[in-house]
């Protein structure tokens, strides 16, 4: 375990450097990684131990055709992305279950990195579509997987995980969204160029930028669960009516919308 001191070095490194030059990212094979993500899981959100993905799980997705990818200041593991494989409706797709960054790494483009060489590695052997849940009340996470990355989303799950020990969850339903990635399509290749193509927007639902601070406090979580439950209600209306999330808002006092237009299956392609 490294010292406070040794932390901060870390901490002043990363952000005096470029990530493109600081920061490399590989695949992961051996015992120790594994371990060390592990670890990690706890660095990140302070879970209980019956949270955490334990090291055989890491073990089995490298070898039965998913993904271990590690971000490395160096020789230490800052991040990972982990994902396992998926077969649904007659088609196989990759599932990105866990995403890490340290907080001392975040800001740096890490996490996208993390997903865009899982999107090159996925494409090498012939995957059309990457999938993973996240929560839609977070709203820098849900700008990466919408405005960085070009993922769309059909699709809401409430407390899909259950209870978890994760202080950042602040004690609420573990509701999250699917993203869809579809790898190969126009929409990504043309957001990643840079080059995004405008979208129909016929609605909006909006998190405050104040959600962060409803979870951690006991006296205004009530305030976090009825925005939870509200925007539920309104993500899975719009999906019931064939809507998808196909952009997503950020305004200058840091409040998140999704926008929602129509979406139809020639945009995979």
């Amino acid at each position: 375990m490294e010292s406070s001191e040794e932390r901060r070095h870390r901490t002043d490194k990363v952000m005096n450097a470029s990530p493109q030059t600081a920061i490399h990212i590989q695949s992961l094979t051996s015992l120790e990684h594994f371990e060390r993500c592990v670890v990690l899981q706890l660095e990140v959100w302070g879970y209980s131990d019956g949270d955490v993905i334990p090291r055989r799980v890491f073990v089995v997705a490298q070898r039965i055709g998913g993904q271990v990818l590690g971000a490395f200041d160096g020789d230490n593991l800052v991040g990972f992305a982990m994902s396992l494989p998926g077969y649904r409706e007659g088609k196989s797709y990759l599932h990105s279950h866990m995403l890490a960054v340290l907080p001392q790494y975040r800001n740096a483009g890490i996490g996208r990195r993390l997903k865009l060489a899982q999107r090159d590695e996925a494409i090498a052997r012939g995957f059309d579509l990457m999938e993973w849940t996240f929560d839609p009340l977070e709203i820098r996470n849900s700008h990466l997987n919408i405005n960085r990355l070009g993922a769309i989303v059909r699709r809401y799950q409430p407390d899909f995980y259950g209870p978890s020990s994760s202080p950042l969850q602040g004690g609420l339903p573990t509701d999250r969204l699917y993203a869809e990635w579809w790898l190969r399509s126009r929409h990504v290749t043309d957001l990643l160029q840079g080059e995004p193509q405008p979208q129909q927007v016929l609605e909006r639902i909006t998190v405050p930028h104040t959600i962060y601070q409803w979870k951690q406090d006991p006296q205004q979580r009530g305030l976090a669960r009825t925005l939870q439950s509200n925007n539920r209600t309104a993500l899975e209306s719009a999906f019931q009516r064939g809507l998808a999330v196909v952009g997503y808002e950020r305004d200058t006092q840091g409040n998140g919308s999704f926008l929602l237009g129509p979406w139809n299956n020639t945009s995979e392609i």
